[in-house]
């Protein structure tokens, strides 16, 4: 009997011990608490300017002459979604230092981007880029959407699910970016530190150029851009 029981007892203690164990492995599968953002209002007031309303809309179109890509309805740059690669920039003008709002919505699969200072005979080499792309709950990388692209990993993946619009607010000051999304800080970049070329670029970010066109990259998915608002600085 005395067996009988102390058998009994070794098993209520293990049982006991393993409890705590068991709780610790589920709370290990949980995933990590992430930030919830908002899209952020569209700003107003002097010095903004909106690149889709009726004066500038017309000022859209691709390097080259490419049509059939892209339509502005609405307010609304609709990017179908073709290959190969383009880029469709509001050409009238160049833009140096500047404040920048845009908002974006992405189909599954969507890989894009927003270009800013770029060289319209090279965008994605001669230009800087925030990644658009369709990866919601993902791990941030420098490749991740709202990453300055192939250079510097955002410190969140704000993204939302495909379908739902998201916001990207910049400030691009002499060689300072600082970039947020949906309302939360994602990217903060010094480029003058910048001295030996990063990533995919040959060119070191120190020595990019300081003004280029705007644009919004059509890689194959299909996106929407609204409310692009710029303020020069």
């Amino acid at each position: 009997m005395k067996t009988r029981a102390r058998y009994g007892t070794a098993l209520v203690l293990a049982a006991a011990l393993a409890a705590p164990l068991l709780g610790a492995d589920e709370a290990e599968k949980k995933p990590d608490p992430r930030p919830i953002g908002a899209v952020t209002p569209a700003p107003e007031g002097e010095g903004w300017i909106d690149l889709l309303d009726g004066e500038h809309a017309g000022g859209w179109e691709v390097p080259g002459g490419t049509k059939g890509i892209f339509e502005i309805k609405d307010g609304v740059i609709h990017i179908f979604g073709k290959k190969p690669t383009k880029y469709v920039g509001y050409m009238p003008e160049e833009f140096g230092d500047f404040q920048l709002h845009v908002e974006f919505k992405v189909a599954p699969g969507t890989n894009s981007g927003i270009m800013f200072r770029a060289d319209p005979a090279s965008p994605p080499f001669k230009g800087f880029e925030i990644q658009v792309y369709d990866d919601h709950g993902q791990e941030p990388t420098r490749h991740s959407c709202g990453a300055l692209y192939d250079v510097a990993t955002p410190m969140f993946n704000m993204s939302n699910p495909t379908g739902q619009w998201n916001s990207v607010d910049m400030i691009m000051q002499g060689k300072r970016l600082q970039a947020t999304m949906n309302g939360w800080k994602i990217l903060d970049v010094d480029f003058s530190i910048m001295t030996k070329p990063v990533g995919k670029f040959d060119i070191p970010y120190n020595e990019q150029a300081m003004k280029g066109y705007l644009f919004v990259q059509d890689h194959g998915g299909e996106v929407w851009y609204r409310n692009i608002r710029v303020k020069k600085l």
